[in-house]
């Protein structure tokens, strides 16, 4: 386990790396787009790709309403909820973010700003990924539909739980280190999309062999976009610009290219020959594998961390 002595910053230096950084999570839904636009058959691209595009929208909008209240407000239920009612956490109002003059001058708050952009791309992100499980199972109408429930009622808490160190229960009573969103991201999206793929059932029409991937030059660029916007995603998460962040960035190199070659060698024992979709699905894996700890963990055991998880490290506080 790392102790870096972090060397001093400004307020700016902080504000500006979470814009850059929110920049870049919010490129990787894009990346999912991508991703599983690649692996669908060759009719379902623009549907497959329109639930990510559809994500942006309608997260984005919630989020503004109601969510960040929810999600990151004053109490409403002590250690479950934030009270999206409450003018101060309202960002139609946004009293506590903008103060605004008796001559209509606006002095925003930086830093509040900055986290409020780069907490909104998690959120969409999440839905994101949701969209994978119903693949030719789901039109875009439905799809919409959930995606603003479901971000309503399970994101919007559990990214309380987990994210609001104030008064959220997970991390004092888990015990568990989720640096970036093992926790409200990426095992909240798994379930969810465990849950759809369970009540939507089987693909129409759909035997083994048959739903190849067709475009797997597609497929890898969404990957590429999601490790590259991965780096804000893992490395913002700090919130500063500190050894911290160098050392989530750095491990967010390693473990998912340690995890693509883990990929291809299995590929290469067992089928004969490495394939790029398994190239793509190891950086993937490697990414969400590394992500929960990549503040926590030297880049050895962040590359180890790929093959298999650290003994102790997801049982590591914060």
């Amino acid at each position: 386990m790392l102790h870096l002595a972090a060397p001093a910053a400004s307020t700016f230096d902080n504000s500006l790396w979470l814009m850059v950084a929110a920049a870049l999570v919010l490129l990787m839904t894009p990346g999912v787009a991508f991703f599983y636009g690649g692996m669908v058959k060759a009719k379902s691209v623009i549907s497959m790709m329109m639930m990510s595009f559809g994500a942006i929208a309608i997260v984005g909008v919630l989020w503004v309403l109601y969510g960040y209240g929810l999600s990151f407000g004053t109490p409403l239920i002590p250690h479950f909820l934030g009270n999206p009612f409450d003018p101060n956490n309202l960002l139609l109002g946004l009293s506590s973010l903008i103060d605004v003059g008796k001559d209509g001058a606006m002095t925003p708050d930086l830093g509040g700003l900055s986290f409020v952009g780069f907490q909104a791309t998690f959120a969409i992100i999440t839905v994101a990924l949701i969209s994978g499980a119903i693949a030719d199972r789901a039109k875009f109408g439905a799809w919409m539909v959930f995606a603003g429930v479901w971000v309503t009622l399970v994101y919007f808490p559990v990214a309380y739980w987990v994210f609001n160190l104030g008064d959220g229960w997970a991390p004092a009573v888990l015990k568990v280190n989720d640096f970036a969103g093992g926790t409200a991201v990426h095992i909240n999206a798994g379930a969810a999309g465990l849950a759809l793929a369970l009540v939507l059932g089987r693909r129409v029409g759909f035997k083994k062999g048959f739903n190849a991937p067709h475009n797997v030059p597609l497929t890898l660029i969404g990957a590429a976009l999601l490790w590259f916007g991965w780096f804000g995603f893992n490395a913002g998460s700090e919130g500063a610009v500190d050894g911290i962040s160098a050392i989530a960035w750095i491990n967010t190199l390693a473990a998912p290219a340690a995890a693509t070659l883990g990929w291809l060698i299995v590929e290469r024992i067992k089928d004969g020959k490495p394939t790029s979709i398994g190239a793509g699905s190891g950086a993937v894996s490697g990414l969400v594998a590394i992500t929960p700890a990549c503040n926590i963990l030297t880049p050895g055991w962040g590359s180890s961390s790929a093959w298999s998880p650290a003994p102790s490290a997801a049982s590591r506080s914060r």
